[in-house]
């Protein structure tokens, strides 16, 4: 969809990245601020949203989105709503809004460090030599899912070269002293210091925080999906800019979801997705194969999805 409005530049940003693919970005121009209105008819009927905002802005777009859809048609099933934070907001200060956000969605995706400045230290997540911990990132997931509400939702950590991991609240039994405890999830009020909520993750030993929070039974979502490319032999070359890769993950993911697909089939899908965004600059080349298959940068999209699974050795639906 093209609009056309010559009384203001086009929007546009900078990005850069260090050696460890470390993102900075900046607009260069004024950006354009879209709400529900900006939605045509068909755009208001899709069945999925992605949306980048803060917590407060997230519950007042799903609002009206729904509540536009409903005047459309009023028995319309409600979309798939993934929500990612935007960055300059992952504070503990804003907690409480992100868990009053969590209700109006269905799938809650900060990356590492948006994920890790919640809990507030944006660099939680990494080890000293500045790769992902893979350890302290579902930690982080484990802390924040015990600070929010009693209700069931998923988080989906995007973290670039490590792949995602989802973890989602299943009503999880705990041991402690041998005797058995339902984790209480929630609580959360106006007068709680957030940096004390949190103080735990930032001082304690890794192992000693495992041992505390040992599963017993029923974990919920638990689980790494990894990205198509690794390194090496494998594939780790093809990366040539992963700008947009978060984008084509979450796009990829709403799409599976859409589709009917579980979060985990959905994540294999927007890990493809984004293998298709960062193995050159700018967009991927659509094509089709001999047999008229569409292609994807002379890629037959089905047959990298395949491969995926059959590395990651998971069923699909």
């Amino acid at each position: 969809m093209v609009r056309v409005d010559h009384s203001r530049l086009t929007t546009r940003g900078w990005n850069g990245y260090d050696e460890k693919q470390t993102r900075g970005f900046r607009y260069t121009t004024p950006k354009l601020r879209l709400d529900a209105d900006c939605l045509t008819d068909d755009l208001l009927l899709s069945k999925s949203f992605h949306l980048i905002c803060s917590p407060l802005r997230c519950v007042d777009l799903v609002t009206t989105i729904n509540h536009k859809r409903k005047r459309l048609q009023p028995d319309l099933e409600k979309p798939i709503i993934i929500w990612e934070p935007v960055p300059d907001l992952c504070t503990p200060g804003e907690v409480m809004n992100c868990s009053n956000a969590l209700p109006y969605i269905d799938i809650c995706s900060p990356n590492q460090a948006e994920l890790a400045g919640f809990l507030g230290d944006t660099s939680l997540c990494l080890t000293p030599s500045g790769e992902i911990d893979t350890a302290a990132v579902q930690l982080s997931c484990e802390q924040m899912l015990d600070s929010m509400p009693l209700q069931n939702y998923t988080l989906v950590i995007r973290c670039g070269p490590k792949g995602c991991y989802m973890a989602k609240n299943g009503g999880r039994i705990k041991k402690k002293k041998k005797k058995r405890t339902v984790r209480q999830r929630g609580g959360l009020t106006m007068d709680m210091n957030m940096e004390s909520l949190f103080s735990g993750l930032l001082t304690e030993d890794l192992e000693a925080e495992r041992e505390r929070f040992s599963v017993d039974a029923d974990p919920g979502l638990d689980r790494w999906i990894p990205a198509y490319f690794q390194g090496g032999e494998e594939g780790g070359h093809k990366v040539v800019d992963p700008t947009g890769g978060g984008n084509g993950f979450l796009g990829g993911l709403a799409v599976a979801l859409a589709r009917g697909k579980n979060i985990e089939e959905a994540a294999i899908w927007g890990s493809v997705a984004a293998s298709f965004a960062i193995e050159q600059v700018g967009m991927p080349v659509l094509g089709k194969s001999q047999a008229g298959k569409e292609t994807w940068n002379g890629v037959v999209v089905q047959e990298r999805l395949d491969e995926l699974k059959a590395r990651i050795g998971i069923e699909m639906l």
